[in-house]
């Protein structure tokens, strides 16, 4: 995210954060009211998405659902997550959002992840071997308690 010019001058959001805060005020303001599954708006949010970034997203979707179903898929900023009574827990985002070089899953205040006085938020993703699906699953449900 560059929101700065070299120098001191401040230049605002660039355009992929202005797009995330609308994504998230629509999110907002559909609220409980909505009538949609909070799911098939996230798989609506994955399908739309780059074919690199759609089958990571795709199969951590399939992980987390069957690994740990206690936590409710949504979206957040335009982008897949998973909840636990209402909070985000933990969110996948495309590379191709704000133009990175690979994908990110991450974590949002996981006190159950906490381990000392330093510990990982979010990874990088380019892709998922087992092993790596395996870390992830056991850090999700780590995270779910």
């Amino acid at each position: 995210m560059n929101t700065q010019k070299s120098g001191s001058t401040y230049e605002g959001f660039d355009e992929a954060e202005r797009a995330a805060m609308k994504e998230r005020a629509k999110e907002l303001k559909k609220g409980r009211k909505s009538k949609v599954d909070p799911e098939v708006d996230l798989l609506e949010k994955i399908a739309e998405m780059p074919d690199e970034d759609r089958v990571l997203a795709e199969r951590i979707h399939a992980l987390i659902s069957a690994e740990v179903p206690e936590l409710s898929p949504r979206t957040w900023y335009g982008q897949p997550a998973y909840a636990k009574g209402g909070k985000v827990l933990c969110f996948f985002q495309a590379a191709a959002k704000f133009g990175t070089d690979y994908a990110t899953f991450g974590f949002n205040e996981a006190p159950l992840l906490d381990n000392g006085t330093m510990w990982p938020t979010a990874f990088g993703l380019r892709e998922l071997t087992p092993a790596d699906e395996e870390l992830l699953v056991s850090l999700v449900k780590k995270a779910a308690g």
